[in-house]
């Protein structure tokens, strides 16, 4: 799979062991930043990680911050991101299966190397149902996307 990494410096070192490990299954692995952990500003990479995704360079994408949350807040403005921070299994998986998902989320100050390999491993195993309520409730979720971009 073809998939975009990003992170601001606190989730450097996370993104770069994440990185390695998914090269090491196999997957294709486009690193948007940073290169350091020299402070940055995290909706930079927020930005650049949703831009690979809807342009078609990556499939999905993972993105780190301290917390998750504010790099979450910031890729979710971007319209056609569906981003969530996830820091258990389920979440990973089931962000994917229900809501397709296509940005997860990590707080490198919450969670470790191996609990968010496993997180990562689980959110590309995934695969979005296609069951009638999900499709559904992803319609809303475009439709008041669409309201918000374009209101009347």
């Amino acid at each position: 799979m073809r998939l975009v990494l990003g992170s601001d410096h606190a989730g450097y070192e996370l993104k770069k062991g994440l990185a390695e490990f998914l090269r090491g299954l196999g997957h294709e692995v486009l690193d948007v930043g940073t290169d350091s952990t020299a402070p940055v500003d995290y909706p930079d990479y927020a930005e650049a990680v949703a831009a690979a995704v809807l342009d078609g360079r990556a499939e999905r994408g993972v993105l780190i911050c301290g917390s998750g949350v504010g790099a979450s807040v910031a890729a979710n403005k971007i319209p056609g991101i569906r981003a969530a921070i996830c820091h258990d299994a389920y979440s990973a998986h089931q962000g994917v299966e229900h809501d397709d998902m296509n940005v997860l989320v990590l707080g490198s100050r919450i969670i470790a190397g191996e609990l968010a390999k496993d997180l990562v491993r689980d959110y590309l195993r995934a695969k979005f149902s296609g069951e009638a309520r999900h499709v559904r409730r992803l319609g809303k979720v475009k439709a008041i996307e669409a309201h918000y971009l374009h209101p009347k």
